[in-house]
């Protein structure tokens, strides 16, 4: 009883932006190739020549030697006709600077990158004192998507909508629930939860279902539900809903910091393993409730000696990729059954989600996100803007929440009257306070936020649904 339906590219109906980035580290990397995929006219500017030089070679991009927060430069880079100035170098005060001149100088939307936790209380006095828009913290989005993970143990991936009242939760049908191939239609008058499946991934691909298509065992199924609703469907699918009550973290740098106050704040045991004597003393400090323990993470001995098998959940935070994805993969072998790694690089983001390790999380998709979200929406701000923005499933998905500000042929229509672009889903209208899981003669209303899923790149305003 749900709107589906598949099919082609689609033109967003935003107006594309003249956009100048400084930083071309890794996230600023990746935010060249998201923008370009957006269709923005992009600047970047670095202090290395060389990284100038390999990113305009790769892609059509203008690139600037130079510093961000230096006045020649940023004119140079064409600030002037700039819609919006990011700031992504290795430096926060360096990104809070650059940011305070973009605005100075033109009159563009700035956008910072700031990781200090000793800035993390002061976010919204920095941004009006500086004039800037927002401020994206990558480690402490990740500490917080983790946490969710560790307080929801049966999901793989979980993205929040609605101020966290709304959850898009992935996870894997557990053997033994479909004695056969099941019709979705089916599956959901037999869970009898209040729930909808959103997305299946089978054998490499992506299916957005309709009521027809049958659902296997070992499918990593995507569905969306309020909180109270998910609880109530996974204890059908005798599938574990309470939080882990003890968790064992391998690195104690910002997001390991992060994700401890998180876990103690929800009265979860933390166990820090960190290498550096005085950072210990410093988390020691910091988090008097935590067990902070120094040694390297990637010795066994150590972690068997501090009891890994009796652990309920594992981390891996270090700095390197490759120790993340042993660790994850000695913890599995010990048995521990909810793990989550973070991963730095996304060259090899195709060949680690095949391994069997549990929740991976990539702090740079978590930035490009929020920054792409938050484009979005400043191209649209009049309309039906985009809300939330979450790339899911390999990136091949898109997760959009719209806020409906004015009455358009979408609203005040049944759902089944509305003649959709293939690939989309209609998934849920928040009204108020209530969520509604829609049904074909549901309506969407001035006011509402609504959640679409689709298989297409780009929508900015709900009415690029229709056909």
């Amino acid at each position: 009883d749900f709107i589906s339906v598949a099919g082609n590219c689609l033109e967003g109906n935003g107006t594309f932006m003249n956009i100048i980035l400084a930083g071309c580290g890794k996230v600023g990397n990746a935010l060249v190739h998201k923008l370009l995929e957006e269709g923005h006219d992009l600047t970047v500017i670095d202090t290395d020549a060389a990284k100038i030089q390999h990113i305009t070679e790769e892609v059509d991009v203008m690139g600037v030697v130079g510093n961000g927060s230096s006045i020649s430069v940023l004119t140079e880079a064409g600030l002037e006709s700039a819609d919006v100035f990011i700031a992504v170098t290795g430096s926060d005060e360096l990104n809070l600077l650059c940011c305070m001149f973009a605005k100075k100088v033109g009159s563009c939307r700035a956008v910072a990158r700031v990781r200090n936790p000793m800035y993390s209380r002061e976010m919204e006095f920095i941004k009006q004192q500086l004039g800037i828009s927002t401020i994206i913290n990558p480690e402490l989005a990740t500490a917080r998507e983790i946490s969710r993970l560790l307080r929801f143990p049966a999901a793989s991936k979980i993205d929040t909508f609605a101020g966290g009242k709304v959850q898009l939760i992935k996870f894997q049908l557990p053997e033994g629930i479909l004695d056969r191939p099941l019709k979705l239609s089916e599956f959901s008058a037999k869970m009898s939860a209040n729930v909808l499946v959103c997305a299946v991934e089978r054998d490499n691909a992506v299916i957005i279902p309709d009521g027809e298509f049958c659902l296997m065992e070992k499918d990593m199924v995507t569905v969306l539900a309020s909180r109270e609703n998910a609880a109530v469907f996974f204890k059908k699918l005798g599938l574990p809903t309470a939080p882990v009550k003890g968790v064992l973290i391998v690195g104690g740098g910002t997001i390991g910091y992060y994700l401890a106050k998180e876990l103690l704040a929800h009265h979860i045991r933390v166990r820090i393993v960190e290498k550096d004597a005085a950072r210990c003393e410093l988390l020691n400090e910091m988090l008097p409730e935590a067990v902070i323990l120094h040694g390297d993470g990637t010795d066994r001995r150590l972690l068997l000696s501090e009891g890994l098998h009796l652990a309920e959940a594992f981390v891996s935070l270090t700095n390197m990729d490759e120790e993340n994805v042993m660790l994850a993969m000695f913890a599995k072998k010990h048995g521990i059954t909810k793990s989550a790694t973070k991963i730095n690089r996304l060259e090899f983001d195709d060949i680690i989600e095949e391994l069997d390790i549990g929740s991976v999380v990539y702090p740079k998709y978590i930035t490009c996100d929020f920054i792409v979200q938050h484009i979005r929406a400043l191209q649209n701000e009049s309309g039906s803007n985009v809300k939330t923005l979450y790339r899911i499933l390999d990136d091949r998905v898109e997760a959009l929440e719209f806020t409906v500000h004015e009455e358009s042929k979408v609203t005040e229509k049944p759902l089944a009257d509305l003649h959709l672009k293939p690939h989309q889903l209609i998934c849920c209208i928040m009204r108020g306070n209530k969520v509604i899981i829609p049904g074909g003669q549901d309506r969407i209303q001035v006011g509402d936020s609504v959640i679409v899923v689709t298989l297409e790149k780009g929508l900015h305003d709900i009415r690029d649904i229709l056909a």
